[in-house]
């Protein structure tokens, strides 16, 4: 079928992120047009259900009016400041504010920044900064996990561990290391109960350290739930069984909820859904909606003392960007955390989340699908070609991707990832009934999964 006038404009101009450009140029884009609470629009006029609130991202769904009176205002009265050299403005201010009230540690100060993956990067120096303040500069590597994402830049993609952001880029950089990834699914051993794997993961983490050293590691970094890696939801204890390790070498922890955060868990935060905690923490996408680009690091006393000394010692805090603390941004932001407050969003997840657990444990009864697990209203699915060897489809076929496809066709937007997991992450506003239909369009994508699969002869009956 020959592209539109408006696909191949698009063809012709754009760079499309985690996006196979060779293939673009033959099917094209699928264009969306509009949105309205959980539903999207293409230029068809067809609809769909936003199964992954557009990347993780957009929580209070599309088209809520007071997000975009938020922005309108503060575009009149005042459209760009920036922070820096002693600068501010009331929605930094009262935005600040209100994270360090709900972050899950006693908090101090709060920087802002554009981007999970900026906040990510800007942990990194800030762990680098808070060493060398504190008389260890040898303490710089950072300790991330396999199949974790962290983000993009070349600090946050050295700390992601998924091999397609490190292939042609010369990535990862020196300095990272990565730990086990907390999959029971696929890690446990035969007869392992969660607890016990969770306890070798840590015995495994400290002799990783020991090798390293421990005088030279800076951090570890984790997401509570790994998202873009597969909606890899560890052992309730795993936490709890590494953080004795990391404090016993006293080693920074830092809460990557930027998918997490905000009761996409069924608690405000991810950290509080696994006892994690955290010195730091990095989190962006649903802190505006997804609406306007922020993200935040919100930081603990101890290493603000340690950036006042080096502030004192070499005259200035040399880090930031333009658009940090953008006051439209930030006043988004603040009319985002205000709805979650007024609206009990968080009540709301848990309300809700049992339709929605319900649900998605309903898919292991498929033939194809092999692990089926989520947490609020988070979740993943893995599809195996064998149940019970949990035998994976080879991996050029892309069963994950085209079941995503026929998921598209059915009106629902969900995203394939690696060793062919589906992720689902619907806005939070999403009722029962919605999350029936959406689950009910999936089954739908499932079936037509399935006989491709067989017509493909990458499975036995």
């Amino acid at each position: 079928m020959p592209l539109t006038n408006t696909q191949s404009r698009d063809v012709e101009s754009l760079i499309h992120p985690y996006t196979n450009l060779a293939k673009h140029r033959e099917v094209g884009p699928h264009i969306l047009e509009r949105g309205k609470g959980i539903y999207i629009y293409d230029s068809h006029g067809k609809d769909f259900i936003d199964g992954l609130a557009g990347l993780w991202c957009v929580s209070l769904g599309y088209s809520e009016e007071r997000l975009v009176e938020a922005a309108a205002r503060q575009m009149r009265q005042l459209p760009f400041s920036h922070i820096f050299a002693g600068r501010s403005h009331e929605p930094a201010i009262e935005l600040a504010e209100r994270l360090k009230e709900v972050a899950p540690f006693t908090s101090s100060k709060v920087f802002f920044a554009n981007s999970g993956s900026e906040a990510n990067d800007t942990q990194m120096k800030l762990a680098w900064y808070y060493w060398n303040a504190k008389g260890k500069p040898d303490k710089k590597k950072i300790i991330s996990r396999t199949k974790a994402y962290h983000g993009v830049t070349l600090a946050a993609a050295s700390l992601t561990g998924l091999a397609n952001n490190h292939r042609g880029f010369d990535l990862p950089v020196s300095g990272i290391a990565h730990a086990e990834c907390p999959h029971f699914y696929r890690g446990a051993e035969p007869g392992e109960s969660e607890d016990e794997y969770a306890q070798r993961l840590a015995h495994n983490l400290e002799a990783l350290i020991e090798r390293e050293g421990p005088d030279t590691i800076a951090a570890f970094i984790a997401e509570p739930v790994m998202g873009a890696g597969g909606v890899i939801i560890p052992p309730l204890t795993y936490f709890e069984s590494i953080q004795p390790v990391l404090a016993k070498h006293d080693i920074l922890l830092i809460d990557d909820e930027v998918i997490c955060g905000f009761a996409r868990t069924g608690n405000y935060w991810g950290a509080q859904s696994f006892n994690m905690h955290p010195q730091t923490l990095s989190c962006a996408k649903a802190l505006s909606s997804g609406y306007l680009p922020i993200s935040a690091v919100v930081i603990h006393e101890d290493m603000y003392q340690a950036m006042l000394d080096q502030s004192r010692t070499i005259g200035t805090f040399g880090h930031g960007f333009t658009y940090s603390a953008h006051p439209v941004a930030a006043a988004v932001a603040v009319e985002t955390l205000k709805i979650y407050e007024e609206r009990n969003i968080l009540a709301h997840v848990r309300r809700v989340s049992s339709t929605f657990l319900k649900g998605l444990h309903s898919l292991r009864q498929h033939p194809l699908v092999g692990e089926a697990t989520g947490i609020g209203l988070l979740g993943g699915i893995e599809l195996v070609a064998d149940k019970t060897t949990k035998s994976n489809f080879p991996p050029a076929k892309a069963v994950g991707q085209t079941c995503a496809n026929f998921a598209q066709e059915e009106g629902l937007l969900v995203r394939a990832l690696l060793s062919d997991r589906v992720a689902f992450c619907p806005p939070l506003i999403i009722t029962e009934p919605e999350i029936d239909e959406m689950f009910d369009r999936f089954v739908r994508a499932l079936d037509k999964t399935e006989a491709w699969v067989r017509r493909e002869r990458l499975r036995t009956p």
